[in-house]
């Protein structure tokens, strides 16, 4: 068999990656639970339409074909794997509307797939974890305060194993919307796309895009990258931006909304998150289905690799002509942050297998007393193998070594007579500490590796 080519832009790590990523994926799932958050999961696939009917191209869609007929569905009808999972979470809370109660708060961690050129932390088959509240007919701006809180809580839980300090890049689209009207300026979606590119392109470029896209004057595009400019992790922001507004004539009723509101987050933030949580103005998340609130998330040091985690406020994330289903949410891109967690050596695992214990092999006639050990440790939660064969001892610990498993169990042995006519006296079970070197008597049914050893473990490469 030829050996087989890497898929670019799908990633599979190795059993110490797996056990990062499910490390990572523990401490999200706990932290989002304490804050009250229900975990659920959706199908994997949607109607091709409702994928796209928040304006995102075909081109990013894995079309279904097979299935499409298997399930006789119309041409027009075609089915695709989703490309994120707020689309499929809006679809679900329509569907079970009726069962929920209000708000209700959602976490969400599954792959999505996303036919889009493989690059640095960006993939066709990614995992995301994404965390949301949703209103019926309503939803208090409280909750736009709230879910970059928790996700600053999240990913502080994840400092003491390697990484890197976050950024939260806040901004609200009212402060935006109000800015750029009160400019004069009414393609508000032409405006907010060519800030979103600030970035990557830079200023001089956007201010041309400004003027193709948006009809923007030289003055109007200044403004607006002046307003660009602007960002802060205190109330201040508020200040300089009104200060801003009124020096352009560009003060309105949409803008002063914004601001009360931003002001209220970066004014909780700086208490429960003090330096996390930062005002933005460049942060304008092209989509234009958000409404208020916009959060980026960036790795400090790590900035080149973009946002790990980004999200908003929107309106109506759901709608069956009746009712509306007003939503806020962040999502991760767990698969972009282990991607670099691994590439840069941040983030190293203990070992790749869970096994504390090897359970050596005397002889293959005697494997039944190992299988038995083996059983005792399972019974009360160890985790442990039996050795592959009954080789010579120092063969079995080279194999635990090798697995980096960090205790061997040696089964008793009788009396015997070496071939140089000494005697070796009876010996009972006995545990091996492959890294000391300490040998000592053990029972199946009390012994017990220590707490660090139990189970794979997570840290930081430096530490």
């Amino acid at each position: 068999m030829a050996r087989p080519t890497p898929l670019s832009g799908f990633p599979e790590w190795r059993p110490e990656g797996r056990v990062v990523e499910q490390h990572i994926l523990d401490v999200l799932r706990e932290t989002f639970e304490l804050h009250g958050f229900a975990g659920i999961e959706t199908r994997a696939v949607e109607p091709l339409d409702q994928l796209l009917r928040k304006g995102e191209t075909s081109k990013e869609v894995y079309v279904l074909r097979r299935l499409q007929e298997e399930e006789g569905a119309e041409p027009d009808k075609q089915l695709g794997l989703h490309f994120d999972l707020t689309v499929p979470f809006a679809r679900w809370v329509l569907e079970n509307a009726g069962h929920l109660a209000f708000p209700f708060k959602r976490y969400q961690m599954q792959k999505v797939w996303r036919g889009e050129r493989p690059q640095d932390g960006r993939f066709r088959e990614f995992l995301q974890a994404d965390v949301d509240v949703v209103g019926d007919g309503e939803l208090p701006y409280h909750y736009e305060v709230e879910l970059p809180l928790v996700m600053a809580d999240a990913l502080g839980r994840l400092r003491d194993i390697g990484v890197p300090e976050v950024r939260i890049l806040v901004n609200n689209r009212k402060v935006a919307e109000g800015f750029y009207r009160g400019l004069g300026l009414d393609d508000v979606e032409a405006v907010l796309r060519s800030i979103d590119k600030l970035d990557k392109i830079g200023p001089a470029a956007v201010a041309e895009l400004l003027a193709a896209e948006a009809g923007a004057s030289a003055a109007q595009a200044a403004a607006c990258l002046e307003l660009a400019a602007i960002s802060g992790s205190d109330t201040t922001v508020v200040d300089r931006v009104r200060a801003l507004a009124e020096q352009h004539g560009a003060v309105t009723e949409l803008l002063e909304e914004g601001l009360t509101e931003l002001g209220a987050l970066v004014a909780a933030a700086a208490v429960r998150a003090p330096g996390v949580v930062v005002a933005d103005m460049k942060i304008a998340r092209g989509l234009d289905y958000y409404t208020g609130s916009v959060y980026e998330t960036l790795l400090v040091g790590h900035e080149s690799l973009g946002s790990i985690c980004s999200g908003g406020r929107y309106d109506t994330l759901a709608s069956d002509g009746k009712r509306t289903f007003p939503g806020v949410g962040l999502s991760i891109g767990v698969s972009r942050l282990v991607s670099r967690l691994l590439s840069d050596g941040l983030v190293v695992a203990s070992r790749g297998v869970p096994s504390a214990v090897l359970v050596a092999v005397n002889d293959e006639a005697e494997r039944s007393v190992s299988d038995d050990v083996a059983a005792a440790l399972r019974a009360r939660g160890i985790a442990c193998e039996v050795a592959p064969s009954a080789a010579k001892f120092g063969k079995q610990i080279r194999y635990a070594d090798r697995r980096s498993i960090p205790f061997v169990w040696f089964p008793p042995t009788p009396e015997h007579t070496r071939a140089d006519g000494s005697v070796v006296p009876a010996q009972g079970h006995q545990v091996k500490d492959i890294r000391s070197g300490e040998q000592v008597d053990a029972d199946a049914s009390s012994w017990a590796p220590p707490a660090a050893d139990a189970r794979p473990t997570v840290r930081a490469a430096t530490a």
